[in-house]
């Protein structure tokens, strides 16, 4: 049952932002939130998700805390929240040591309804024990599925908020995502600590996108491709691209083809970032090549397009940043120039992601070798083949397994009292083995994705385990669309051209034992083209891409 909301939040909804309604999904949280309930918010981009917090920080006794990877993110919103008549501050790198004082002074002097955060302040004692003097009334994890999403740039400070929240004195938690499949709800329930995290689930699906796909077979296709579709699209875009390599190659190519053109990655300057972010987002640049360190939490809802020069790692990735387009609930296109060469991009990354037993054996003869412990950056220092972000999740797993330990100084200590032989370290790492497995399984459902002929709304839903909010096809994406359905609408589709006869999946027969993930082991009852129905052991019947469904 959905909470009430109580009159007096109500008022604020009206007086403070504008709002006479709540959407879909948004009473339920921001209700669970009221009465201090943990929360696992997953609402897709565009749906007001800040709203779950910002609306009841202004009832709660206390302060809430605010979590967010991203600065732009974090000063766009306490600006907003400012002129709005909220005390909000915001605590990042990017502020002068001045700035940084005089926010610290006022976190000191609870002072403000809401703080910003990013995931790496939390780690530092003296932030810490300024708002732990505090009541923290709610601590919220903005895109928290950062905590399950091991890509070659993941944020390891997002595995030590679930420490943090113990120094805080273990507060309600808000966490937020526009994408979880089970497995992440439950890495983020692990990482946070909280098993019984409740999930409020409104839902990706979004009919004002229309997916489309296109496939070539060599560079010089691919550029045209893309530049044909750039220039039938209207409005301003994203073309989003895997590498540095890639993003600086597109946009001078572009550029050279007298487009309007900016770039954002990040190894550009923190001051050129921004600039080429302003010029975007005023529209004085109509399209934006980037790589992913662009647009989580940009706040530009006209985005008409989405276009991917390479394929991302998985559906959460491209969901993520698919969802960028159409947040003002207009039409808009979201298109994967499909190259079978650029898969070998996303798994030069999966090799590299998580790791070894060999590399947990070097971080623990460090600390064996430093009597008084090291810091992160200590430990890097002395380990230069090993990278950062691996160092530090080497560290959060070694700690998860007692072999070492990290004081309130953010120093590390080995525990001598716990052995750490290379069986123990063997075990260690090999709790990442279903992780590395999971994320080769997303690598290929990513593929499939690109090269199937069924509908591609019903195969991300499929593997986020959504329900159908239609019967077999969405209507609007290119497969839906594409002759002979209704070739009238599909000429209007920037990429269209006849499409390759899908790939070939392991035929199945009526009488197969099967076993469907999170569904579990049942019987095949009939077999069409690409799509299989299933009867499980309680007599249900199911229908999946073939793909899905595994042989027995």
């Amino acid at each position: 049952m959905t909470p009430p909301i109580p009159a007096a939040v109500r008022r604020s909804l009206r007086e403070t932002f504008g709002l006479t309604e709540l959407r879909s999904g948004q009473q339920e949280v921001i209700g669970r939130v009221l009465k201090g309930k943990d929360t696992l918010a997953v609402m897709p981009t565009g749906a007001g998700k800040s709203l779950c917090y910002q609306l009841p920080a202004l009832h709660l006794d206390g302060t809430t805390v605010v979590v967010s990877p991203l600065i732009s993110l974090m000063k766009d919103q306490a600006e907003k929240l400012e002129e709005a008549g909220v005390a909000a501050e915001q605590l990042n790198s990017a502020q002068p040591r001045r700035e940084q004082g005089a926010s610290m002074e006022r976190i000191a002097e609870a002072e403000s309804d809401i703080v910003f955060a990013t995931p790496e302040r939390l780690a530092d004692a003296e932030f810490l024990q300024a708002l732990a003097a505090q009541r923290v009334a709610l601590l919220v994890v903005d895109e928290a599925h950062c905590i399950s999403q091991w890509g070659h740039d993941f944020r390891p400070a997002y595995l030590e908020i679930g420490t943090a929240l113990e120094a805080l004195g273990q507060p309600p938690v808000l966490a937020l995502t526009a994408t979880a499949t089970p497995a992440v709800v439950e890495d983020i329930r692990h990482k946070l600590k909280r098993p019984e995290l409740h999930l409020v689930n409104t839902g990706i699906y979004r009919d004002n996108l229309r997916l489309q796909v296109v496939q070539v077979t060599n560079e010089a296709e691919k550029f045209d491709r893309l530049l044909q579709a750039v220039r039938k699209a209207q409005g301003g875009g994203i073309v989003y691209t895997a590498t540095v390599k890639a993003c600086i190659e597109v946009h001078e190519r572009l550029a050279s083809a007298g487009e309007s053109v900016t770039l954002y990655h990040g190894r550009l300057p923190a001051a050129e970032r921004h600039a080429n972010q302003d010029r975007f987002m005023s529209g004085e640049a109509r399209i934006m090549v980037a790589t992913n360190a662009f647009g989580m939490g940009i706040d530009k809802p006209d985005i008409r397009f989405v276009l991917h020069w390479q394929m991302p790692g998985s559906p959460e990735a491209y969901y993520q940043e698919a969802g960028r387009a159409g947040r003002d609930g207009e039409p808009a296109d979201c298109a994967l120039v499909f190259f079978r060469k650029d898969r070998q991009v996303q798994q030069f990354f999966l090799a590299r992601r998580y790791p070894t037993a060999e590399e947990l054996r070097q971080v623990v003869d460090v600390l064996e070798r430093a009597e008084a412990g090291l810091a992160v950056g200590d430990i890097d220092g002395r380990l230069p083949a090993v990278p950062a972000n691996r160092i530090a999740v080497a560290l959060n797993l070694l700690r998860d397994g007692g072999v070492v330990s990290c004081d309130r100084n953010r120093v590390w200590h080995r525990r001598r009292e716990r052995p750490a032989g290379h069986t123990v370290l063997a075990e260690l790492a090999s709790a990442y083995e279903h992780k590395a497995e999971r994320d080769q399984e997303a690598l290929e459902r990513m593929v499939f994705y690109a090269q199937t002929g069924f509908c591609r709304w019903r195969v991300l839903l499929e593997y986020f385990d959504e329900p159908m909010p239609f019967e077999q096809r969405c209507g609007h994406c290119d497969n839906c669309l594409r002759p002979p359905v209704q070739p009238a609408v599909a000429k209007e589709d920037a990429f269209h051209r006849p499409k390759k006869a899908p790939m070939p999946v392991a035929a199945f027969q009526p009488g197969d034992n099967v076993r469907v993930p999170r569904y579990g082991e049942g019987k095949v009852a009939q077999v069409a083209g690409e799509e299989v129905t299933v009867v499980f052991p309680d007599r249900a019947r199911r229908s999946f891409v073939a793909a899905y469904v595994q042989r027995q």
